[in-house]
């Protein structure tokens, strides 16, 4: 799959909030995808820190864009669980976000996420997620 290629499943299978956010596909591979989420003041909290909401969505569509490049092409699917852990405030800088799908089955996948901090290279949070295969 192609960054091209991902970039039209994230534009023709999300809500327009989620798009609203901005991400774009940075890369792709057999097992993963790399998104970028630019700084934006309307998605910062209180105190100038990136809101965890939006960080949060950002990961779980990462691995929608990750599992579509394990499969060689977009299905339908759905989030079953996704757990985050925030562990430092981004402020000011664009977050990386590379989904790594760890294993695939028929009906299930599950994937582990970093959001990182593009000016610092820290990890501002993980996720893990798992998600139904519907199609």
């Amino acid at each position: 799959m192609t960054t091209a290629e991902a970039g039209k499943i994230l534009t023709a299978n999300f809500a327009p909030w989620v798009l609203s956010l901005g991400l774009t596909v940075e890369a792709v591979a057999d097992d993963r995808a790399i998104l970028r989420m630019p700084w934006s003041q309307q998605l910062a909290r209180e105190g100038g820190a990136l809101s965890g909401q939006a960080m949060m969505a950002a990961a779980d569509t990462a691995t929608v864009i990750a599992i579509a490049a394990a499969r060689g092409a977009y299905g339908p699917m759905t989030t079953v669980q996704q757990s985050t852990t925030f562990q430092r405030a981004v402020t000011g800088s664009d977050v990386l976000i590379e989904a790594v799908v760890t294993k695939l089955g028929r009906r299930m996948a599950f994937a582990d996420v970093a959001l990182n901090d593009e000016s610092s290279g820290e990890t501002a949070a993980r996720a893990s997620t798992v998600y139904a295969l519907l199609g």
